[in-house]
């Protein structure tokens, strides 16, 4: 299964609004707040340039109106086609000015995040993160603590988004490890039975990861750090 993904930033996005549907600018004009209206605007833009480039569709702003990104009872984003539900998945997220969109061209469990790599403290990683996770954290060089607590809490996210839970789910019921990449393309799902940093690169900039929930259901997927951001992206199926 492939997964397509694409970033934008807020000067990408056009200062006219004839690429949104009639139901987005209605949504639109009832946000009260700037900074509201500007992510909204962000993460719209985001799902539909990636939509297009990813269905083969026109990108002129008129055609990009056809392209209607909705949500649903559970606060996912859902698409439409010339009003038409579509057979697409989408995961939005933004964060300080950029917004990243995930596409699975099925009806799939997918999620992305996009976090700024911050200083956290101690009582974060107590309340957030499993035995096991804040064992990654300890046994870390302190440097590298902060990117590596902002990807397992990205990578949380990630998952929540997957399961259309959100923060209604304590962050504490998953659990997020690196996948061997070795293992990983055997097809076996097995882990490396030496334990390696969480940290550790790949060639590509993409390094894999899963997130195991409740004991039985994993998410597989990747993370990858650049201008001060992680992204991650999950999905429960193995991904190409």
């Amino acid at each position: 299964m492939d997964v397509y993904w694409l970033e934008q930033i807020e000067a990408d996005v056009p200062a006219e609004n004839q690429w949104l549907s009639t139901r987005e600018m209605l949504s639109l004009a009832g946000m009260r707040f700037a900074k509201r209206r500007a992510d909204w605007r962000l993460g719209r833009w985001t799902a539909k340039r990636a939509l297009a480039a990813r269905l083969n569709l026109p990108t002129d702003l008129w055609a990009l109106a056809n392209i209607e990104i909705q949500a649903a009872p559970s606060g996912a984003p859902e698409v439409y086609l010339l009003s038409q539900p579509a057979s697409v998945t989408i995961s939005l997220s933004h964060r300080a000015g950029a917004a990243m969109c995930a596409v699975a061209l099925d009806q799939a469990s997918l999620g992305c995040d996009l976090e700024m790599v911050e200083p956290r403290n101690d009582v974060f990683v107590t309340d957030y993160f499993t035995d096991n996770e804040q064992a990654l954290v300890e046994r870390e060089p302190v440097e590298e603590r902060p990117l590596l607590i902002t990807l397992l809490w990205s990578a949380k996210e990630s998952a929540l988004k997957a399961l259309h839970q959100g923060l209604r789910l304590d962050t504490r019921c998953m659990d997020v490890t690196r996948v061997d990449s070795a293992a990983r393309n055997a097809g076996d799902g097995r882990q490396n039975p030496h334990p390696v940093s969480l940290l550790a690169p790949a060639s590509d900039g993409w390094c894999p990861l899963q997130v195991r929930y409740g004991g039985t259901r994993v998410f597989r997927g990747w993370w990858r750090h650049a201008d001060h951001m992680v992204r991650t992206v999950v999905y429960d199926l193995p991904l190409r």
